[in-house]
């Protein structure tokens, strides 16, 4: 679901990253009235679930691959505007550091993974809860929710590319960024959505969700007695799975390579064409593109980047907690 480099208009990312500029700010507001300082760090440690859960890519008959993103799990954890700051996180990291998503689609990506599938988990959540009390409610909740959400998010992801050839061509007609309408867009994306990596979703927010409430209810519950050593252990395990990722061979809709789209073939024709956006777009040379540390082997660089990645999100946020606790103590408030 990571929209590429110069999948999408300039103006359609300037557009969604303005979007996101008052929802960041928004989020932030209420994390800081919602979420004690002392659970501020856990954030980073959502941030981690979500960037481990877009790791475990799952293929798709037809040569196409997915994923979890985790953003209803953080959600039922921390609250829909702390999950919506930790997958942000996530995602600008995956941005900057692998590739993985464009940089100039860093406002699209956190529209779609970090507000959209969120808050729409939470709020089916919170109505499924409500009218099935209990463990039974929680649980069904987020099922449909975390299942919802996922499916929410791609289908924003999908009119986002699916709108491109209809606004944005050359003289000659051809696309200049994505070229796949909306009739083909929205199937594409939805068909793996609905099925394989909804269901994907579905047992991830599911099992850590549950693990969390039986291991450390703390976090879930107002309590400052948290026991984070079960959740470490499942972190860490995580991170030692991750190679399980490149089990799947293929590419992801939507997020082929320059050198690679005028073959991507569609109702049984190729593209034959490159459009001109992505030949001559924005390029950012990452650190470690596609996961991958050069002179190491791939599981292994895989591995790396799982630490890596892990290690930025928790120290991001343990930062943002001692500025807070700095704060607080200068200032004698909450």
């Amino acid at each position: 679901m990571h929209i590429p480099e110069n999948y999408l208009s300039p103006s359609t990312c300037a557009v969604l990253g303005a979007a996101m500029v008052p929802v960041w700010g928004r989020c932030i507001q209420k994390v800081k009235l919602e979420v004690p300082k002392e659970k501020l760090p856990i954030l980073g440690i959502g941030a981690a679930f979500s960037f481990l859960g877009m790791m475990f890519n799952l293929p798709l008959p037809g040569g196409t691959t997915g994923h979890a993103v985790g953003g209803t799990l953080i959600a039922l954890l921390l609250g829909p505007h702390a999950a919506c700051l930790a997958v942000s996180v996530a995602l600008i990291v995956q941005a900057l550091l692998f590739g993985d998503g464009g940089v100039l689609a860093i406002g699209a990506n956190c529209f779609n993974m970090a507000f959209i599938l969120p808050f729409v988990g939470y709020g089916v959540f919170g109505l499924i809860s409500k009218a099935i009390k209990g463990n039974k409610g929680d649980i069904t909740g987020a099922i449909v929710g975390s299942y919802l959400g996922i499916n929410a998010a791609a289908l924003a992801a999908a009119i986002e590319f699916g709108i491109q050839p209809i606004f944005f061509k050359d003289a000659a007609g051809q696309a200049l960024y994505c070229p796949y309408g909306l009739n083909i867009s929205i199937p594409a994306m939805m068909i793996g959505h609905l099925t394989l990596f909804g269901l994907a979703e579905v047992i991830f927010t599911v099992a850590i969700y549950a693990f969390v409430k039986q291991t450390s209810p703390g976090v879930i519950e107002d309590s400052k007695k948290m026991n984070l050593n079960p959740i470490r252990i499942l972190i860490v395990a995580l991170v030692a799975l991750t190679p399980l990722g490149l089990l799947a061979t293929g590419t992801a809709w939507g997020e082929w390579g320059a050198d690679e789209i005028a073959e991507v073939t569609s109702s049984g024709t190729a593209l034959g064409y490159t459009p001109k956006g992505l030949l001559e777009g924005f390029s950012l040379e990452t650190i470690f593109p596609d996961y991958v540390v050069n002179g190491m082997p791939e599981w292994a660089g895989y591995i790396l980047s799982a630490v890596i990645g892990v290690a930025i999100a928790v120290i991001v946020f343990r930062l943002v907690a001692a500025v807070a606790k700095k704060k607080k103590d200068s200032t004698g408030t909450v």
